[in-house]
């Protein structure tokens, strides 16, 4: 009699079981919340046009967004903060985690109208002549800005160190320095005249992301949500990339003299 007791309740954790592994396979009908981790140059970028997508495809699905530097993201993630992130991976192991990458970001450094004449004329020592603004120390973009201005030689930079990537366009427009930005992001001040770029001796690392989810956690919902991020990025990057051609910036350029050459 206890055997054929058990054999009542084995039956229906095997079917509650059941309905649970059903889930993962409904995906259109996913409801559980998605917890989001982007880094900010995705979330002013294409991550609108990414979640505009992500909710048509699952009607059902609720996001709980968060925007910070990427190491604090990989951190969230390896404490199950996060589902999935938006992000600069490198900061976990790569047997915890899957992802796909992203369409990177070419970056550039940009000065405001009132620096163009000051910068031209300086010739090789432009570099010296204005602080930088960059992303806060924490953040790749960071380290590789002060890698890039050491092998020009410039040792000891001054550079600003900033949290948000609207802040650093607002400084470098204002005229407090020469901003380190991605290119994508600033087509529209760029366009206007309110920036201009400058043309460097050799051009910094481009931005590279991914996006990046723990290998058991929902791997199949994960990795379709990660192709659509790929496809989100990619038509932000081309159209930014038609922009730039089919755009005029002729004027809108800062060339530091070169120095005179003697035969």
């Amino acid at each position: 009699m206890r055997g054929r007791e058990f054999f009542v309740h084995a039956e229906r954790l095997l079917q509650q079981r059941d309905a649970a592994l059903q889930l993962f396979e409904d995906e259109e009908n996913y409801s559980a919340p998605l917890r989001l981790g982007a880094i900010e140059t995705i979330a002013h970028s294409w991550l609108p046009d990414f979640m505009r997508c992500l909710t048509l495809r699952y009607p059902q699905l609720t996001i709980e967004l968060s925007v910070d530097y990427s190491p604090a993201l990989n951190r969230r993630l390896a404490k199950n903060d996060l589902d999935i992130l938006l992000a600069m991976n490198g900061y976990l192991e790569p047997e915890r985690i899957d992802q796909l990458p992203l369409s990177p970001y070419e970056m550039g450094m940009f000065v405001s109208p009132d620096h163009v004449e000051t910068i031209a004329v300086q010739g090789s020592e432009w570099l010296g002549c204005l602080p930088f603004i960059s992303f806060g120390k924490r953040a790749r973009p960071y380290e590789e800005l002060v890698v890039y201005l050491d092998r020009q030689g410039v040792a000891e930079p001054r550079i600003h160190s900033v949290s948000t990537l609207m802040t650093i366009v607002r400084m470098t427009t204002e005229g407090l320095g020469i901003g380190a930005l991605p290119v994508a992001t600033v087509l529209d001040e760029w366009r206007q005249g309110q920036l201009y770029r400058i043309e460097l001796p050799q051009p910094l690392p481009d931005m590279h992301y991914d996006v990046i989810w723990r290998i058991g956690s929902h791997p199949r919902f994960c990795r379709s949500v990660g192709l659509l991020a790929q496809q989100c990025a990619k038509r932000y990057a081309e159209s930014r990339m038609t922009d730039m051609t089919t755009s005029d910036f002729s004027g809108r350029w800062v060339r530091p003299k070169r120095p005179e050459t003697h035969p």
